[in-house]
């Protein structure tokens, strides 16, 4: 059975979500609080989950700090950005994924069925990473 590593926001309904597409396709899961994890331990971990990304999609857009324009991702390398994220972990996208030893920022089930065979389905009226807050969809991004 393949063991993935999911770090999320506790509470976040979008996780949840991801968590049992996850299950349904067989996977066990190791959950890990993100808001908890001791990143500033783990600086270089942390920068495996973006890999190649763009520095600005590293970021959760719906953090406050991004939202209200207090930071500006446009502007950050990537050591002012971990710095930033060992700081304040709610800046972080999510959910962190870890799948033998790859690592991925946010959950794009084509890619993981692609690169590690896998089976994980989304329902049609499934969003992926979009917030499952009605209220707050439009503000609630990645």
């Amino acid at each position: 059975m393949t063991v993935v590593h999911f770090y999320e926001k506790p509470g976040c309904l979008t996780n949840a979500k991801q968590k049992q597409w996850l299950v349904s396709a067989g996977l066990m899961l190791i959950v890990h609080d993100l808001l908890q994890e001791p990143w500033k331990e783990n600086r270089q971990k942390l920068r495996a989950f973006f890999g190649a990304m763009p520095v600005k999609e590293w970021f959760n857009s719906s953090a406050p700090d991004i939202k209200n324009g207090s930071i500006n991702t446009d502007e950050l390398d990537e050591i002012q950005a971990i710095e930033l994220m060992v700081n304040q972990p709610l800046l972080i996208r999510r959910p962190l994924i870890e799948i033998e030893n790859k690592f991925y920022a946010g959950f794009d089930s084509e890619r993981l069925n692609a690169i590690h065979d896998l089976s994980i389905k989304i329902p049609a009226s499934g969003s992926t990473e979009s917030c499952s807050k009605p209220a707050h969809r439009e503000a609630c991004q990645p």
